[in-house]
């Protein structure tokens, strides 16, 4: 299926900024609203279900030298615009 970007921002940015990023996510989810992504004169607004699909993935990659690591944590929360969830459920921690 074919990828259609709704929205795209990347910045370098202290920890604890994305910090408060995240915490800002986390309660509009919790209050049940709509996300809305801004970033300068772009923006979108995604009605996320009750029961997405939650995704947590670490990742290592390296240049095709073999050298200059980079590592990644994404969190994605994915879901059908029918609003059905797909996956699989389980228990996932965070230390």
């Amino acid at each position: 299926m074919p990828e259609e970007v709704l929205f795209k921002s990347e910045s370098t940015q202290s920890r604890a900024d994305i910090a408060t990023y995240l915490r800002s996510v986390a309660d509009t989810l919790d209050a049940g609203a709509s996300v809305t992504l801004t970033a300068g004169d772009e923006t979108t607004t995604l009605e996320i279900p009750a029961q997405p699909t939650f995704e947590v993935k670490a990742e290592r990659e390296t240049d095709s030298h073999g050298g200059n690591a980079e590592q990644s944590l994404e969190l994605e929360i994915e879901w059908d615009e029918d609003g059905d969830a797909h996956g699989e459920s389980g228990a996932l921690q965070i230390e």
